[in-house]
């Protein structure tokens, strides 16, 4: 298949109609809104359905519906909104339903700005509402592959009926980058008949189906947690995705970072190489579950002396890598979080900071 000059919101809409989505329920919040516009059309095209929500909150509960019914549903939104739909969320994760969560981050706290920024890292993998739940998240690193993802997001949500997060810096829905779409990513919906809610009749079955998050008996309550946490601990198991560049180097330094700031990383990287540097590079693809093991790995490698996170935050991913590294290594901080992404010359004059 030819690629395609796209922008990256309104590829991503692309990609989960190529996926077989064609429920799309949203509220309009820079810098994704374009996701919106070009669904607001394509849709009409392909017989699926769109509706603006009236607010975030209202777009959460309409996809708690339809993934309840069965249906293949998503949403795109920004860190605010995100906020606001993280209540819903909770609830959707508690009745082990699927359904797809695009946010392409703007900065914070509060308005804050609608450049790029990756301070949503806490939200998406540790404070996404109320409870015991975690999300699948995924960090495209470019456009192709957050095309690549979005399509993948709905049979994984399907496999563990789970909510799957996107999780992409603002940059990612304005560039403009070649992309495929691949046919071999789609998907038919799967297990939908053996708990929606869609019908005895459609079912040929006799059994109502009940889909809920209240349990107010102590141990049922209780049981569901666990039925999560095995879900979760499958994840970490089977669904850990993650990138090196240069570590097959005596690197001195390792470089942790993902989405577009990993490409500025890159480049310093490679800049870092001509002058007889050598700085090796883990990027996650997934940030829950986090590689964990791939980055204790790489940073217990001899040559390495000391391990830098470099993100478009405050410092939020350098806490899993903390925990990954389990004190062998020292571990530093470099980022920013304006709305500003740090150069790749700022990033070399931060690695010799360390050595």
């Amino acid at each position: 298949m030819a690629k395609v000059l796209m922008k990256g919101n309104e590829a991503i809409g692309e990609a989960a109609i190529r996926a077989g989505c064609l429920n799309y329920f949203a509220y309009p919040i820079t810098p994704q809104s374009e996701v919106a516009e070009y669904l607001s059309r394509r849709m009409k095209e392909v017989g699926g359905v769109f509706l603006q929500g009236e607010s975030e909150v209202a777009v959460s509960y309409m996809i708690f519906g339809a993934s309840a019914a069965g249906a293949r549903v998503f949403t795109t939104s920004s860190s605010p909104g995100i906020s606001l739909m993280s209540e819903g969320i909770s609830y959707i994760a508690g009745a082990q339903c699927p359904a797809v969560f695009v946010n392409i981050m703007r900065g914070g706290p509060g308005l804050g700005g609608i450049l790029p920024s990756q301070a949503d890292y806490f939200q998406a993998t540790k404070g996404m509402g109320h409870g015991d739940f975690r999300l699948l998240v995924m960090a495209p690193a470019s456009v192709q592959e957050a095309v690549s993802m979005v399509m993948r997001a709905f049979p994984l949500a399907e496999k563990y009926r789970n909510p799957v997060m996107i999780l992409g810096d603002g940059l990612i829905g304005q560039m403009m980058e070649p992309v495929e779409f691949s046919d071999d990513l789609k998907t038919e919906a799967s297990n939908k008949d053996a708990w929606a809610t869609n019908g005895m009749d459609h079912r040929g079955s006799s059994q109502r189906n009940l889909v809920k998050s209240l349990f107010l008996d102590p141990e049922a309550l209780n049981q569901n947690n666990l039925t999560l946490k095995a879900k979760y601990d499958q994840m970490k198991q089977e669904e850990v995705r993650f990138e090196t560049y240069n570590t097959d180097t005596d690197y001195r330094v390792l470089i942790v970072s993902y989405g577009t700031m990993s490409r500025v990383c890159r480049t310093a990287i490679d800049n870092m190489k001509k002058e007889g540097l050598d700085v090796g590079m883990v990027r996650p693809q997934t940030l829950f579950p986090f590689p964990e093991e791939q980055v204790l790995a790489a940073a217990e490698k001899k040559s390495c002396k000391t391990v830098a996170s470099i993100e478009m935050s405050m410092g939020q991913m350098i806490e899993d890598i903390q925990r990954s590294v389990q004190g062998r290594r020292p571990v530093h901080w470099f980022g920013k979080c304006g709305g500003d992404v740090p150069t790749p010359e700022e990033v070399t004059d931060f690695v010799h900071t360390l050595l």
